[in-house]
């Protein structure tokens, strides 16, 4: 795992500064410098750009990955790159005619409950291009296996421009309104830049020749953009559907604390990032040991990680909405813990999805998509009515610890395969002996002195117990290295 690992650990310090540039302007700059119903309109519009977004790309940012390492020669990886870019224009064009036609029905029923979104509904369209053709770039990058630079772009440099744009609100520089087309402007120079790098990591011969698997590739393309839109339902349908149902507010209620809970994700989108190329080539070679091997490292180095994470942010959350100072957003405290939860299940399933997604069986993952997309819609009216944000945090919980079982299940029966052994046991009962013994251990410090003494012994301990049960020997052996080079 030597490239997975040195790739996969400067992804993680990359998305933990991301996440840390993205903490400060969520947490702090957002929640005291812009509306909140700006705040929830931001969310919003970012959401339903991503639900939309593998439709008007059509899902060529899976296709490259699984697909690329398949040819041999450089006629053939060119010819199949040009294909990739001209393709999702056969989508975008012909939409955006017929959303201009159709607009005004859009925008007023997007906006019945919030008129503020009206004036904004054509962002959405112009968001997902861009992040569209974002995903499309990266995955050129990706599966020449260089992924450092891309998840940089992705994940720091919108942040950092987006602290820009709050502070220029806060000296009334730029309006609430203005900032919203600042932000649309920063993902579209996110994606020039992208692009230009995507070009120079390997630069193709342009040549529309159609590759001799097209029917193959347009088939896969259409599962996937179901999959990847109902995928994308099941992550943003929330902040979608409370704006339908509650005021717009509480979508920045919400959003703080899915973010909060989003940090115990960042080892699975670091490790993805290379894992995704490296299963999509063993598969293409049916390398199914390699495929397996890989398996059961990432379900159970991810879960250390993600356990630690969990640990640290749910047993210090109190403090850290004190940080926050503004009452109003506590309402998300609980959708803390039962995002955090789900995002565990999440990384318990390791490479499983990449297995899914590039295997024969790949359209077994467009219908538990579109499963997935249904149940979370039904559940979120249900359980937003009746309990508001906190419904819909479980109805994501709910949807991803079924059907992330299902695939776990399904992997099995096809191909022999399944992520965990004793080590996931162990690992389940420190993480939950640690979660009982210092959920009600507090101190009465100022809330960065006890999120300090609690985080370090909290640490001390679960890494005591990891390496003394020896959880994880690849986490072991790398933590090892690196300590005995400083010795």
């Amino acid at each position: 795992m030597g490239i997975i690992l040195k790739q996969s650990f400067f992804n993680t310090l990359i998305i933990f500064l991301g996440f840390g540039v993205g903490g400060i302007n969520v947490l702090f700059l957002y929640t005291h410098f812009l509306h909140e119903d700006y705040f929830g309109l931001i969310t919003f519009l970012l959401s339903a750009a991503n639900i939309i977004l593998p439709l008007l790309v059509f899902g060529m940012q899976h296709t490259i990955v699984k697909f690329y390492s398949s040819y041999k020669t450089k006629i053939e990886q060119d010819g199949f790159l040009t294909t990739t870019l001209i393709l999702p224009l056969f989508i975008i064009i012909p939409l955006a005619f017929a959303g201009a036609f159709i607009y005004e029905t859009i925008a007023n029923w997007i906006s019945m409950e919030n008129p503020i979104i009206k004036k904004y509904t054509y962002l959405i369209f112009l968001l997902a291009i861009f992040m569209g053709y974002f995903e499309v770039f990266y995955s050129w990058t990706k599966v020449q296996f260089n992924s450092v630079f891309g998840n940089f772009i992705k994940e720091i440099f919108p942040r950092i421009c987006t602290t820009f744009l709050l502070f220029a609100v806060f000296f009334k520089w730029l309006t609430n309104e203005q900032f919203i087309y600042g932000v649309v402007i920063v993902y579209g120079i996110s994606t020039l830049i992208m692009m230009l790098y995507a070009f120079y990591v390997y630069k193709p011969t342009f040549k529309f020749a159609l590759p001799s698997n097209l029917k193959e590739i347009i088939t896969f393309s259409l599962y996937i953009i179901v999959a990847g839109s109902a995928s994308g339902v099941l992550l943003e349908i929330d902040k979608f559907m409370i704006p339908q149902m509650e005021q717009i507010a509480q979508v920045a209620y919400y959003s703080v604390g899915i973010y909060i809970a989003s940090v115990i994700g960042i080892p699975t989108r670091a490790m993805l990032q290379i894992t995704s190329p490296i299963t999509a080539k063993d598969m293409n070679e049916n390398n199914i040991v390699e495929v397996e091997k890989l398996y059961k490292q990432t379900s159970i180095n991810l879960l250390v990680i993600g356990g630690l994470f969990f640990l640290l942010i749910n047993l210090n959350i109190v403090d850290l909405y004190a940080l926050i100072n503004k009452p109003e957003f506590t309402k998300g405290i609980w959708v803390v813990l039962i995002i955090s939860v789900s995002k565990l299940i999440e990384l318990a399933l390791g490479t499983g999805n990449a297995i899914l997604l590039n295997s024969k069986y790949y359209k077994i993952f467009f219908y538990l998509s579109l499963a997935m997309a249904v149940s979370i819609i039904f559940l979120n009216k249900w359980l937003i009515d009746l309990i508001g944000i906190n419904g819909a945090a479980i109805a994501t919980l709910i949807v991803v610890a079924v059907y992330s079982l299902l695939k776990i299940i399904y992997l099995k029966s096809k191909l022999k395969i399944q992520p965990f052994d004793l080590n996931t046991i162990k690992l389940a009962i420190i993480i939950s002996a640690i979660f009982a013994v210092f959920y009600f251990w507090n101190f009465n410090f100022h809330p960065i002195v006890n999120i300090g003494i609690k985080g370090v012994i909290i640490s001390a301990v679960y890494f005591l117990l990891i390496n003394k049960l020896n959880i994880s020997k690849d986490i072991d052996g790398f933590v090892s290295k690196y300590v005995s080079k400083n010795e």
